[in-house]
């Protein structure tokens, strides 16, 4: 099984964020241009919420805000759950469906941002690692 860290050095890429005093509008582009469903949300380097979809569309779309005229600190979620580098995928995807997420930061034990894992990460995680078995099953049967 997979450590978080191990997850996301398959995968070397930076996590995109914004500011707090960045308008909504500007998040959503970046997570357009990327297609991602959330952006971290930084202050000097560390974690100050998450921004995504569902932060917009329950906080801006549905009480009638403009994206250009709303800052991202005035809806993100500053309360965010996180993971360390040493928790498995199993760990995470429990964590994440459990509490109804479906961006993880990681974070260091110095609290520096590592990555960020989505469910669609780990489900694909899971997939491999149940292929990866099954295969290994049947070369046992069959020898």
């Amino acid at each position: 099984m997979k450590t978080l860290k191990q997850l996301l050095e398959e995968r070397p890429r930076a996590p995109l964020s914004v500011a707090p005093e960045d308008s909504v509008f500007v998040a959503l582009e970046l997570m357009a241009k990327h297609d991602i469903g959330a952006v971290l949300v930084t202050r000097d380097g560390h974690l100050a919420g998450i921004f995504s979809e569902r932060d917009y569309a329950r906080k801006v779309t549905l009480v009638g805000k403009s994206s250009k005229e709303t800052l991202v600190k005035e809806i993100m979620t500053e309360k965010v759950l996180y993971a360390l580098p040493e928790q498995t995928t199993d760990q995470a995807m429990a964590v994440m469906t459990n509490k109804h997420i479906r961006h993880l930061p990681v974070l260091d034990a110095d609290q520096r941002i590592v990555g960020v894992v989505s469910i669609g990460d780990l489900v694909k995680e899971t997939i491999s690692q149940q292929a990866f078995l099954i295969k290994q099953l049947e070369q046992y049967i069959a020898s």
